[in-house]
Protein backbone atom coordinates (compact mmCIF):
# COMPACT_ATOMS: atom_id res chain seq x y z
CA UNK A 1 0.00 0.00 0.00
CA UNK A 2 1.32 3.46 -0.89
CA UNK A 3 2.44 5.63 2.01
CA UNK A 4 3.27 9.33 1.83
CA UNK A 5 6.61 10.67 3.02
CA UNK A 6 4.98 13.32 5.21
CA UNK A 7 1.87 13.51 7.36
CA UNK A 8 -0.13 15.92 9.49
CA UNK A 9 0.21 15.50 13.25
CA UNK A 10 -0.90 17.43 16.33
CA UNK A 11 1.96 17.76 18.82
CA UNK A 12 2.70 19.49 22.10
CA UNK A 13 6.09 21.08 22.71
CA UNK A 14 5.39 22.05 26.33
CA UNK A 15 2.74 21.68 29.03
CA UNK A 16 -0.13 24.14 29.02
CA UNK A 17 -3.65 24.86 27.81
CA UNK A 18 -5.26 23.92 24.49
CA UNK A 19 -3.13 26.57 22.79
CA UNK A 20 -0.04 24.32 23.06
CA UNK A 21 -1.59 21.83 20.58
CA UNK A 22 0.17 22.49 17.28
CA UNK A 23 -0.88 21.09 13.90
CA UNK A 24 2.30 20.45 11.93
CA UNK A 25 3.71 18.42 9.05
CA UNK A 26 6.27 15.78 9.98
CA UNK A 27 7.87 12.75 8.39
CA UNK A 28 5.82 9.56 8.43
CA UNK A 29 7.51 7.27 11.00
CA UNK A 30 9.14 4.15 9.61
CA UNK A 31 8.21 0.91 11.38
CA UNK A 32 11.22 -0.55 13.13
CA UNK A 33 11.94 -4.26 13.62
CA UNK A 34 8.89 -5.87 15.21
CA UNK A 35 6.64 -2.88 14.48
CA UNK A 36 3.83 -2.05 12.08
CA UNK A 37 2.73 1.25 10.55
CA UNK A 38 -0.97 2.01 11.04
CA UNK A 39 -2.90 4.53 8.97
CA UNK A 40 -5.16 6.15 11.55
CA UNK A 41 -8.85 6.20 10.65
CA UNK A 42 -10.12 7.36 14.05
CA UNK A 43 -8.57 8.45 17.35
CA UNK A 44 -10.60 8.87 20.53
CA UNK A 45 -9.97 11.47 23.23
CA UNK A 46 -9.47 10.72 26.91
CA UNK A 47 -8.89 12.60 30.13
CA UNK A 48 -5.31 11.36 29.88
CA UNK A 49 -4.90 13.67 26.88
CA UNK A 50 -5.90 16.68 28.97
CA UNK A 51 -3.81 15.75 31.98
CA UNK A 52 -0.74 14.86 29.93
CA UNK A 53 -0.99 18.16 28.05
CA UNK A 54 -1.38 20.02 31.36
CA UNK A 55 1.33 17.97 33.09
CA UNK A 56 -1.18 17.23 35.83
CA UNK A 57 -0.15 13.73 36.93
CA UNK A 58 2.48 14.70 39.48
CA UNK A 59 5.32 12.43 40.59
CA UNK A 60 5.96 10.23 43.61
CA UNK A 61 6.84 12.53 46.50
CA UNK A 62 5.89 15.64 44.51
CA UNK A 63 2.19 15.54 43.58
CA UNK A 64 2.25 19.03 42.06
CA UNK A 65 5.19 18.39 39.71
CA UNK A 66 4.53 18.82 35.97
CA UNK A 67 4.47 15.32 34.54
CA UNK A 68 3.04 13.03 31.92
CA UNK A 69 1.23 9.78 32.66
CA UNK A 70 4.26 8.15 34.26
CA UNK A 71 6.97 10.78 34.27
CA UNK A 72 8.53 13.70 32.36
CA UNK A 73 7.44 14.11 28.74
CA UNK A 74 10.01 13.91 25.96
CA UNK A 75 8.89 16.88 23.83
CA UNK A 76 7.73 17.27 21.14
CA UNK A 77 5.05 14.64 21.69
CA UNK A 78 2.17 13.57 19.45
CA UNK A 79 -0.82 12.93 21.68
CA UNK A 80 -3.53 10.28 21.34
CA UNK A 81 -3.71 6.84 22.97
CA UNK A 82 -6.76 5.35 21.25
CA UNK A 83 -6.26 4.32 17.63
CA UNK A 84 -8.25 2.35 15.11
CA UNK A 85 -6.99 2.06 11.54
CA UNK A 86 -5.38 -0.18 8.95
CA UNK A 87 -1.91 -1.63 8.72
CA UNK A 88 -0.10 -0.18 5.70
CA UNK A 89 3.49 -1.35 6.25
CA UNK A 90 5.49 -3.65 8.50
CA UNK A 91 9.02 -3.68 9.86
CA UNK A 92 11.49 -6.53 9.65
CA UNK A 93 10.42 -9.70 11.37
CA UNK A 94 6.69 -9.02 10.96
CA UNK A 95 4.41 -11.12 8.75
CA UNK A 96 3.25 -9.18 5.71
CA UNK A 97 -0.23 -10.69 5.97
CA UNK A 98 -1.19 -7.95 8.41
CA UNK A 99 -1.05 -5.30 5.68
CA UNK A 100 -4.57 -4.14 4.88
CA UNK A 101 -6.10 -5.53 8.07
CA UNK A 102 -8.32 -3.35 10.27
CA UNK A 103 -6.77 -3.07 13.72
CA UNK A 104 -7.01 -1.56 17.18
CA UNK A 105 -3.78 -0.65 18.98
CA UNK A 106 -3.24 -1.49 22.63
CA UNK A 107 -1.70 1.82 23.82
CA UNK A 108 -0.06 0.45 26.97
CA UNK A 109 3.70 0.16 27.41
CA UNK A 110 4.14 -2.78 29.77
CA UNK A 111 6.73 -3.46 32.44
CA UNK A 112 7.36 -7.02 31.16
CA UNK A 113 6.24 -9.29 28.33
CA UNK A 114 3.99 -11.47 30.51
CA UNK A 115 0.20 -11.75 30.05
CA UNK A 116 -0.47 -10.10 33.41
CA UNK A 117 2.06 -7.27 33.07
CA UNK A 118 1.18 -3.84 34.40
CA UNK A 119 1.29 -0.73 32.18
CA UNK A 120 4.15 1.67 32.93
CA UNK A 121 3.73 3.97 29.96
CA UNK A 122 1.11 5.08 27.47
CA UNK A 123 1.03 5.91 23.79
CA UNK A 124 0.51 9.66 23.47
CA UNK A 125 2.48 10.29 26.66
CA UNK A 126 5.56 8.07 26.81
CA UNK A 127 5.62 7.49 23.04
CA UNK A 128 4.00 9.22 20.06
CA UNK A 129 0.32 8.55 19.58
CA UNK A 130 -2.57 8.81 17.17
CA UNK A 131 -3.23 12.54 16.76
CA UNK A 132 -1.71 11.98 13.33
CA UNK A 133 -2.34 10.35 9.98
CA UNK A 134 0.02 7.46 10.79
CA UNK A 135 1.43 5.85 13.93
CA UNK A 136 3.80 2.95 14.60
CA UNK A 137 3.18 0.26 17.18
CA UNK A 138 4.80 -3.03 18.28
CA UNK A 139 3.15 -5.87 16.39
CA UNK A 140 2.19 -7.64 19.63
CA UNK A 141 0.11 -4.57 20.56
CA UNK A 142 -1.85 -4.57 17.29
CA UNK A 143 -5.12 -6.54 17.32
CA UNK A 144 -6.87 -7.62 14.14
CA UNK A 145 -10.56 -6.65 14.37
CA UNK A 146 -11.39 -6.83 10.67
CA UNK A 147 -14.41 -9.05 11.40
CA UNK A 148 -15.94 -6.66 13.94
CA UNK A 149 -19.25 -5.04 12.94
CA UNK A 150 -18.34 -1.98 15.03
CA UNK A 151 -17.41 1.19 13.15
CA UNK A 152 -13.87 2.55 13.18
CA UNK A 153 -15.12 5.36 15.44
CA UNK A 154 -16.52 2.85 17.92
CA UNK A 155 -13.38 0.73 17.81
CA UNK A 156 -11.22 3.78 18.53
CA UNK A 157 -13.12 4.42 21.77
CA UNK A 158 -12.18 1.03 23.24
CA UNK A 159 -8.50 0.97 24.29
CA UNK A 160 -8.32 3.40 27.20
CA UNK A 161 -11.94 3.72 28.35
CA UNK A 162 -13.05 0.12 27.91
CA UNK A 163 -9.59 -1.22 28.74
CA UNK A 164 -9.62 0.77 31.98
CA UNK A 165 -13.17 -0.41 32.72
CA UNK A 166 -12.38 -4.06 32.11
CA UNK A 167 -9.23 -3.79 34.23
CA UNK A 168 -11.30 -2.33 37.09
CA UNK A 169 -13.94 -5.04 36.84
CA UNK A 170 -11.36 -7.83 36.68
CA UNK A 171 -9.34 -6.46 39.61
CA UNK A 172 -12.55 -5.91 41.57
CA UNK A 173 -13.62 -9.51 40.87
CA UNK A 174 -17.18 -8.47 40.00
CA UNK A 175 -19.47 -11.48 39.86
CA UNK A 176 -22.93 -12.23 38.52
CA UNK A 177 -25.63 -11.14 40.96
CA UNK A 178 -23.47 -8.58 42.76
CA UNK A 179 -24.30 -4.89 43.06
CA UNK A 180 -21.87 -2.47 41.44
CA UNK A 181 -21.67 1.28 41.99
CA UNK A 182 -20.33 3.26 39.02
CA UNK A 183 -19.18 6.87 39.43
CA UNK A 184 -18.73 9.29 36.53
CA UNK A 185 -21.28 7.21 34.67
CA UNK A 186 -21.80 9.53 31.69
CA UNK A 187 -18.13 9.52 30.68
CA UNK A 188 -16.36 7.05 28.46
CA UNK A 189 -15.09 4.83 31.28
CA UNK A 190 -18.39 5.07 33.15
CA UNK A 191 -20.45 3.95 30.15
CA UNK A 192 -17.98 1.12 29.54
CA UNK A 193 -18.23 0.03 33.18
CA UNK A 194 -22.02 -0.07 32.99
CA UNK A 195 -22.06 -2.10 29.77
CA UNK A 196 -19.48 -4.66 30.91
CA UNK A 197 -20.93 -4.96 34.43
CA UNK A 198 -24.41 -5.58 33.04
CA UNK A 199 -23.00 -8.15 30.61
CA UNK A 200 -21.59 -9.97 33.65
CA UNK A 201 -24.99 -10.08 35.29
CA UNK A 202 -24.39 -7.42 37.94
CA UNK A 203 -26.91 -4.88 39.19
CA UNK A 204 -25.64 -1.41 38.30
CA UNK A 205 -26.12 1.76 40.32
CA UNK A 206 -24.76 4.75 38.45
CA UNK A 207 -23.88 8.22 39.75
CA UNK A 208 -24.53 11.06 37.32
CA UNK A 209 -25.80 14.64 37.12
CA UNK A 210 -29.34 15.81 36.46
CA UNK A 211 -29.21 16.63 32.74
CA UNK A 212 -27.54 13.29 31.95
CA UNK A 213 -29.62 10.97 34.13
CA UNK A 214 -32.01 9.83 31.39
CA UNK A 215 -29.14 9.10 28.99
CA UNK A 216 -27.28 7.14 31.66
CA UNK A 217 -30.38 5.11 32.46
CA UNK A 218 -30.89 4.37 28.76
CA UNK A 219 -27.24 3.31 28.52
CA UNK A 220 -27.80 0.51 31.01
CA UNK A 221 -28.00 1.64 34.64
CA UNK A 222 -30.58 -0.15 36.78
CA UNK A 223 -30.71 2.83 39.15
CA UNK A 224 -29.26 6.33 38.76
CA UNK A 225 -27.98 8.34 41.73
CA UNK A 226 -28.19 12.12 41.27
CA UNK A 227 -24.89 13.53 42.45
CA UNK A 228 -26.60 16.88 43.17
CA UNK A 229 -28.45 15.25 46.08
CA UNK A 230 -27.38 13.26 49.13
CA UNK A 231 -25.40 10.58 47.33
CA UNK A 232 -24.87 8.31 50.33
CA UNK A 233 -28.54 8.36 51.30
CA UNK A 234 -29.61 7.60 47.72
CA UNK A 235 -27.22 4.64 47.62
CA UNK A 236 -28.60 3.33 50.94
CA UNK A 237 -32.13 3.53 49.54
CA UNK A 238 -31.23 1.85 46.24
CA UNK A 239 -29.02 -0.84 47.86
CA UNK A 240 -30.08 -1.27 51.50
CA UNK A 241 -27.88 -4.37 51.86
CA UNK A 242 -24.82 -2.48 50.59
CA UNK A 243 -22.50 -2.37 47.59
CA UNK A 244 -20.34 -5.32 46.57
CA UNK A 245 -18.00 -3.43 44.23
CA UNK A 246 -17.53 0.31 43.70
CA UNK A 247 -16.04 1.18 40.30
CA UNK A 248 -14.82 4.71 40.87
CA UNK A 249 -13.19 7.26 38.56
CA UNK A 250 -14.09 10.24 40.77
CA UNK A 251 -12.51 9.53 44.21
CA UNK A 252 -12.38 12.64 46.43
CA UNK A 253 -15.15 12.83 49.03
CA UNK A 254 -16.99 9.93 47.41
CA UNK A 255 -14.45 7.49 48.86
CA UNK A 256 -14.83 8.65 52.46
CA UNK A 257 -18.63 8.83 52.14
CA UNK A 258 -18.96 5.55 50.27
CA UNK A 259 -16.64 3.11 52.06
CA UNK A 260 -19.11 2.56 54.93
CA UNK A 261 -21.68 1.47 52.31
CA UNK A 262 -19.64 -1.55 51.19
CA UNK A 263 -20.91 -4.96 52.16
CA UNK A 264 -18.73 -7.40 54.09
CA UNK A 265 -15.77 -8.20 51.85
CA UNK A 266 -16.61 -5.34 49.48
CA UNK A 267 -14.10 -3.87 47.03
CA UNK A 268 -13.61 -0.18 46.15
CA UNK A 269 -11.71 0.09 42.87
CA UNK A 270 -10.25 3.48 41.92
CA UNK A 271 -9.00 4.43 38.44
CA UNK A 272 -9.33 8.21 38.45
CA UNK A 273 -9.48 11.31 40.62
CA UNK A 274 -11.93 13.70 38.96
CA UNK A 275 -13.19 14.64 42.42
CA UNK A 276 -9.74 15.08 43.96
CA UNK A 277 -6.73 12.92 44.76
CA UNK A 278 -6.34 13.88 48.43
CA UNK A 279 -8.63 11.39 50.20
CA UNK A 280 -9.25 10.59 53.87
CA UNK A 281 -11.31 7.76 55.31
CA UNK A 282 -11.80 5.73 58.46
CA UNK A 283 -9.53 2.68 58.09
CA UNK A 284 -11.75 0.76 60.51
CA UNK A 285 -14.24 0.46 57.68
CA UNK A 286 -11.61 -1.64 55.92
CA UNK A 287 -10.18 -4.03 58.48
CA UNK A 288 -13.35 -4.58 60.49
CA UNK A 289 -15.29 -5.57 57.37
CA UNK A 290 -12.59 -7.26 55.27
CA UNK A 291 -13.01 -4.53 52.65
CA UNK A 292 -10.41 -3.55 50.08
CA UNK A 293 -9.38 -0.36 48.28
CA UNK A 294 -7.82 -1.30 44.94
CA UNK A 295 -5.91 0.92 42.54
CA UNK A 296 -6.37 0.11 38.87
CA UNK A 297 -4.31 1.68 36.09
CA UNK A 298 -5.72 0.61 32.75
CA UNK A 299 -5.42 -3.06 31.82
CA UNK A 300 -3.10 -6.02 31.38
CA UNK A 301 -2.45 -7.78 28.04
CA UNK A 302 -4.88 -10.50 29.15
CA UNK A 303 -7.58 -7.91 29.85
CA UNK A 304 -7.02 -6.32 26.44
CA UNK A 305 -7.33 -9.69 24.70
CA UNK A 306 -10.70 -10.15 26.42
CA UNK A 307 -11.75 -6.68 25.30
CA UNK A 308 -10.87 -7.37 21.68
CA UNK A 309 -12.94 -10.56 21.79
CA UNK A 310 -15.89 -8.45 22.96
CA UNK A 311 -15.23 -6.01 20.10
CA UNK A 312 -15.13 -8.74 17.45
CA UNK A 313 -18.52 -10.00 18.65
CA UNK A 314 -19.88 -6.45 19.17
CA UNK A 315 -20.83 -7.31 22.75
CA UNK A 316 -20.12 -3.70 23.70
CA UNK A 317 -21.70 -0.72 21.96
CA UNK A 318 -19.65 2.46 22.46
CA UNK A 319 -21.56 5.74 22.35
CA UNK A 320 -20.09 8.51 20.15
CA UNK A 321 -20.84 11.96 21.55
CA UNK A 322 -19.12 14.10 18.88
CA UNK A 323 -16.55 13.95 16.07
CA UNK A 324 -13.93 16.52 15.03
CA UNK A 325 -11.34 16.78 12.28
CA UNK A 326 -7.69 16.61 13.33
CA UNK A 327 -7.15 20.32 12.77
CA UNK A 328 -9.70 21.03 15.51
CA UNK A 329 -7.86 19.08 18.21
CA UNK A 330 -7.88 22.08 20.57
CA UNK A 331 -11.64 22.50 20.19
CA UNK A 332 -12.14 18.77 20.72
CA UNK A 333 -10.13 18.83 23.95
CA UNK A 334 -12.02 21.90 25.15
CA UNK A 335 -15.29 20.08 24.50
CA UNK A 336 -13.98 17.10 26.48
CA UNK A 337 -12.94 19.33 29.40
CA UNK A 338 -16.43 20.85 29.66
CA UNK A 339 -17.86 17.39 30.47
CA UNK A 340 -21.25 18.26 29.03
CA UNK A 341 -21.40 15.22 26.76
CA UNK A 342 -22.43 11.59 27.16
CA UNK A 343 -20.08 9.12 25.49
CA UNK A 344 -16.79 9.54 23.66
CA UNK A 345 -15.30 12.26 21.47
CA UNK A 346 -13.48 11.08 18.35
CA UNK A 347 -11.23 12.78 15.78
CA UNK A 348 -10.60 11.88 12.15
CA UNK A 349 -7.13 12.64 10.70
Amino acid sequence: MGVSDFMRAVRITRHGGPEVLELTEVAVPAPQAGEVLVQVSAVALNNTDLWTREGAYGRPGDPKAMSGWRGPIDFPRTQGADVAGRVVAVGTGVEGGLVGRRVVVDPAIYETEGPDAHPVGLMGSERDGGYAEYVTAPVERVHDVTVSPLTDEQLATLPTAYGTALGMIERGRLQKGETALVSGASGGVGLALMQIARARGARVLAISSGPKIDAVREAGAHEVIDRAGDVAEQIRTAAPEGIDVALDVVAGELVSEGLPLLREGGRWVIAGALGGYDVTFDVRRLYLHNAQVIGSAMHTPTHFDLLMDLARRAEVQPVIAATFPLNQAAQAQEELSRRGHVGKIVMHP
